[in-house]
């Protein structure tokens, strides 16, 4: 049975990857579509609305407090956003062994799942704002995958603590990880979006 997410794909002129766009909590998948067109030029565009509803937010997985997730719901929803993300290759004509994603918050957590959980789904990731949603065990091979972690220094959200353990356990199973602080809280600035580009253009062009 097919894998269905609300969702918005928009074709590319370039067949060397596809940007799957990952909103955070309450947002959908009109969020970044201007993200993407803007810093991916020419890119395909794949942006699923997260599944699970927290007080009517949308989201990619479960939590029970802010910070304290579901694990069991992550590693449900992290393979079926895989499994969606492989049937959209096949109906849409995109190369699913090329797929970078690009997430902000909750979809940057879940995008780090993903590299945790299904280590071939992605070719590469632009994490804005993540925190480590889980540590499986054994824990995957990622060479040479390169990720690259945007964090903001005053961030109420996400401790620092939490995005460095991630960039650690990303670095352990190797992966080429590359982590900028902003002096910023949770919310997106200028040189965020600057350091998003410069990610984007390393991984696809």
């Amino acid at each position: 049975m097919p894998t269905e997410f609300i969702h918005r794909y928009i074709p590319g002129t370039r067949s060397d990857a596809t940007l799957l766009l990952l909103h955070g909590t309450g947002g959908d998948e009109e969020d970044l579509l201007p993200i993407g067109t803007a810093l991916a030029p020419g890119v395909g565009l794949l942006s699923p609305r997260g599944q699970v509803l927290e007080n009517g937010m949308p989201r990619f997985f479960r939590r029970f407090q802010p910070g304290v997730f579901d694990e069991d719901d992550i590693r449900f929803r992290a393979r079926e956003l895989a499994d969606f993300v492989t049937e959209s290759a096949a109906r849409y004509g995109f190369h699913a062994a090329k797929v970078v994603a690009l997430g902000y918050s909750n979809g940057a957590n879940i995008a780090a799942a993903n590299l945790l959980l299904t280590p071939d789904l992605l070719r590469g990731a632009v994490l804005l704002r993540p925190q480590l949603p889980l540590t499986p065990d054994p824990l995957p091979t990622l060479q040479p995958i390169p990720v690259t972690l945007l964090a903001g220094t005053e961030d109420a959200v996400v401790a620092p603590s939490s995005t460095e353990a991630l960039a650690k356990i990303l670095s352990r199973c190797g992966a080429q990880v590359e982590v900028h602080w902003q002096k910023a809280g949770h919310e997106l600035t200028p040189e965020d979006f600057a350091s998003v580009k410069q990610a984007l253009i390393k991984m696809i062009f």
